[in-house]
């Protein structure tokens, strides 16, 4: 039988005038196809325009590099349904988001000549509850630096009886549940002031080696729907301390609850600190929530150095009792060049 297709009427006619339905089974795919492709789109395009939107594209950032699969989803229903448009737009959020999947942010390496190494770990330690297991941790690994985010009191008690002796310094800001944080060192500290939030965030300087280093411990609001403002406004804050003085060498570590796909972080970046996890080759190894790692996570955990760091190595650590993986990263500081 002789048919030709009437493509206003999605029929085939044949010789004799009958019609006859044409599948249409393509067309579901196409349209799962759009609505994955536009719900990707509008994460892409804050990312694109440097901007953290509003709820939930923040909290979609945090897991940026995961959109590749309903990207990759959705052009396969576009190949399916042979629906070209659709494909070309997918290919091209595939390109979008290998480009911005890419480390962000400066890695050249400091000049001048070697003066000390120090090894900082961080935790958030979950209301306390990783507080035994950090410990251990404390004393397995011998950081010079400790930076303890979730540190309530008697999370902050078991740490001056059980780390005193090797961590005779420290600076803390006290309170219950997730407002309480403290550095522990084995340099000398002086004060500083705390860098003001919601949370804890603590602030120090210390002698290593006779050389002075910042110390500032981060912990902003995370995301949370409702608070999404005071988040943005805490990373700021933070910001703003990182460039208070570019002159001496800077330690800035903790929960930033933020990734390297949030503006609010990438400000930060901006002042000049480096991710030193970025450094050691790291920048993408997932830290929260660690009771779904390694299948899925992000990086929000960080270790935040100014130009007079390098970094030797970056290793993420499993802590019973809490939902973030413990940060060491091994630094060397180096002198201003001559």
């Amino acid at each position: 039988m002789d048919t030709e297709t009437d493509t206003a009427n999605g029929t085939w006619t044949d010789a004799d005038g009958g019609r006859t339905p044409r599948r249409t089974g393509r067309r579901p795919g196409a349209w799962c196809a759009a609505l994955l492709f536009a719900g990707v789109s509008v994460v892409v395009g804050c990312r694109t325009a440097d901007s953290d939107g509003v709820t939930p594209v923040p909290q979609l950032l945090a897991f940026l590099p995961w959109l590749l699969v309903p990207t990759g989803a959705g052009l396969l229903l576009t190949l399916l349904a042979r629906w070209w448009t659709g494909a070309v737009w997918g290919v091209a959020l595939l390109g979008l988001l290998a480009w911005f999947i890419e480390p962000y942010g400066k890695s050249v390496e400091p000049t001048g000549p070697p003066v000390a190494e120090v090894r900082v770990l961080t935790s958030n330690v979950e209301f306390g509850q990783g507080t035994d297991a950090l410990i251990a941790a404390v004393r397995r690994e011998k950081p010079d630096l400790v930076f303890v985010q979730e540190c309530e009191r008697t999370c902050g008690a078991a740490l001056r009886r059980d780390l005193a002796a090797g961590y005779p310094h420290r600076r803390a800001v006290e309170g219950d549940g997730s407002k309480g944080s403290v550095i522990l060192s084995a340099f000398p500290l002086r004060a500083a002031p705390a860098v003001p939030g919601t949370l804890g965030m603590p602030a120090a300087v210390a002698d290593v080696r006779g050389h002075p280093v910042r110390l500032r411990l981060a912990h902003p609001m995370p995301p949370l729907a409702d608070r999404v403002d005071r988040w943005r406004e805490e990373l700021a804050a933070l910001r703003d301390a990182a460039a208070e003085d570019r002159g001496t060498p800077t330690v800035l570590a903790g929960d930033f609850n933020a990734s390297q796909d949030h503006a609010a972080f990438r400000r930060i970046l901006d002042t000049g600190l480096r991710d030193a996890a970025r450094l050691a080759g790291q920048d993408r190894t997932p830290s929260w929530p660690a009771r779904t790692l390694p299948v899925f996570g992000t990086q929000i955990d960080h270790v935040l150095v100014s130009g007079d760091f390098a970094a030797r190595d970056a290793r993420f650590l499993d802590l019973a009792g809490t939902d973030h993986r413990a940060l060491v990263v091994d630094l060397t500081l180096h002198a201003a060049a001559g």
